[in-house]
């Protein structure tokens, strides 16, 4: 059974409920998703899928690439993804997977995306450090204090939270609800925020914490 697909953040919208409440919702657009390869435990150790979406011209693609996508017979793609499955038996290579009949309103899932970049950032709002004073000639404003320890062990240690590159991360946000499926325009409506930024490649699974 197939528990996921490749889609696009479109950005946030409002709807409204049938008891009058006022949703926030992202609104996604999931496939459709072409079956580039399958992979199974004989030769490769597991199953899988290897998913291709968004289509792209062929001239923006090199040989290696157009030739591993000549296989599906379905042209060439911007983004290709692998999505673990239990069985890969009933599916065959070219054939579209779509949001419809795959998810449906008030299931629970998992959307992975990668975060927007923030650049270099201080301890402040990069961790949340509280700071210093602000007045009475403080002197220690937004710095992040002493790293190291004393004679021993003269180090700092591993992990140590300290200003840096912020945003641009792999980032799964867990159990969202779904609160429409429009299967007619490939569009999922999720209940919340997503990560990444509009346009952004986003992974669609089923909630693994989601209650039976």
């Amino acid at each position: 059974m197939i528990k996921g697909i490749m889609g696009k953040k479109l950005g946030m919208t409002q709807v409204f409920a049938v008891d009058g409440r006022r949703i926030a919702v992202t609104v996604l657009e999931a496939g459709p998703c072409v079956v580039l390869q399958k992979k199974t435990v004989e030769t490769d150790g597991y199953n899988a899928l290897q998913l291709g979406f968004a289509p792209q011209k062929t001239t923006r693609v090199n040989k290696p690439e157009m030739g591993h996508f000549k296989k599906a017979g379905k042209g060439a793609f911007s983004h290709v993804r692998e999505l673990r499955v239990d069985n890969v038996d009933d599916i065959s290579m070219g054939d579209e997977i779509s949001c419809e009949g795959l998810f449906a309103a008030g299931d629970v899932i998992d959307v992975t995306g990668t975060s927007k970049g923030k650049g270099f950032q201080g301890v402040i709002k990069r961790w949340n450090f509280s700071g210093g004073r602000s007045s009475h000639g403080s002197m220690f404003h937004r710095r992040p204090g002493a790293i190291g320890c004393s004679a021993w062990p003269s180090r700092v240690f591993k992990g140590k939270k300290m200003a840096g590159q912020m945003g641009n991360a792999k980032v799964t946000t867990q159990n969202l609800q779904v609160v429409e499926v429009r299967p007619e325009e490939n569009l999922i409506l999720v209940s919340g925020a997503v990560p990444g930024p509009k346009n952004g490649l986003v992974m669609i699974r089923k909630g693994i914490k989601a209650k039976a």
